[in-house]
């Protein structure tokens, strides 16, 4: 095995992670036309509604009743960060904020002491196909942040840099590639301090190209997701389409594509080095804080649910848009 990559896995559901990355999860649903009310024209005869996680007919309802999607759910403890390349989210939460995304865009979302949100795939093409491909990923808040105000926050897909070289295009979502940065983060991030390293790379390397992925700090964990195309050779190695590796991130790497285009998605960060408790939507440090997080939400629903429905989603000829706590909106 090359010593730039100290191990290779197989690209599950999730997708195998490193700290200070908690969960990543790679959603490609090629839906049919909508019916109007923005679910599927297709039967759901045959599908465990409400837990629909096996690709039928090349698409799931995940907890979805009539459109896919997850209904209201509570977090606390960590961030979300949730990039749509294909289709549209739209997005409720407690806090009262609620936006439609997509195409491109990426959602930012600290939990912290705790919110509720709901993030439903309305399907708007009624004359033809609605595929989505969508990526959510969970990055620790340390104990000091754990209990946080929570924060939504929109990167649309116009202020993302995209770095283009001869064959490969970089979409730098968090952190710096080369001299390019991304837009902030949320202020509360593990990767609002550019001493952490944290870097969310979308890079598409062209079919027989190349690109050159620099370097980071000994302490800096990287990990490569190779999600599309058919072979990619990292330094002296191959590895097949759905594969990922764990790289060595303080040398140069050289990434190579196949013959077909290769698509990849890049998580890098320093360690948050704590103790992890977790149970469902809830991390924190210790089983303690977990039984408090879990009371606390019986209690105050961290803040109720200030929409009509747990599936909510925004009337259908809306465009994107955000609408934050503060009223303040952002339509585009």
């Amino acid at each position: 095995m090359s010593t730039s990559i100290l191990s290779t896995f197989p690209l599950g559901f999730p997708w195998q992670t490193q700290d200070p990355f908690l969960f990543c999860v790679y959603h490609l649903d090629h839906y049919p036309k909508g019916n109007g009310e923005m679910g599927p024209d297709a039967s759901l005869e045959g599908r465990n509604l409400g837990n629909d996680f096996l690709i039928k007919d090349g698409w799931r309802m995940y907890h979805g009743q009539t459109i896919p999607g997850f209904p209201s759910h509570p977090h606390r403890g960590f961030e979300t960060i949730t990039i749509v390349n294909k289709g549209f989210c739209d997005h409720s939460d407690s806090l009262g904020a609620a936006g439609r995304f997509g195409e491109g865009d990426v959602q930012w979302m600290t939990a912290g002491r705790g919110v509720q949100h709901s993030e439903m795939f309305p399907l708007l093409r009624t004359d033809s196909e609605n595929t989505l491909e969508l990526f959510q990923i969970w990055l620790n808040l340390p104990q000091n942040n754990k209990l946080v105000a929570p924060h939504f926050k929109m990167l649309w897909h116009e202020d993302i840099p995209v770095v283009k070289e001869d064959s490969a295009a970089i979409k730098i979502i968090a952190g710096t590639y080369k001299t390019r940065n991304a837009p902030d983060p949320a202020p509360d991030s593990w990767a609002a301090h550019g001493d952490n390293e944290v870097a969310i790379w979308n890079i598409l390397v062209d079919a027989n190209g190349s690109v050159v992925l620099p370097k980071a700090s000994n302490e800096a964990l990287r990990t490569l997701y190779f999600y599309e195309g058919d072979t990619l050779g990292i330094a002296d190695q191959e590895i097949v389409v759905n594969f990922g590796a764990q790289v060595d991130a303080s040398k140069e790497l050289t990434i190579s594509a196949g013959n077909k285009t290769a698509h990849l998605l890049v998580l890098q960060g320093k360690p948050v080095n704590e103790p992890v408790a977790q149970y469902g939507p809830f991390v924190m440090n210790t089983q303690a804080e977990i039984q408090q997080a879990m009371q606390e939400y019986q209690l105050t629903q961290f803040g109720g649910w200030p929409w009509p429905h747990a599936d909510n989603v925004h009337p259908r000829d809306k465009g994107r848009f955000a609408k934050y706590p503060d009223g303040k909106l952002v339509e585009k």
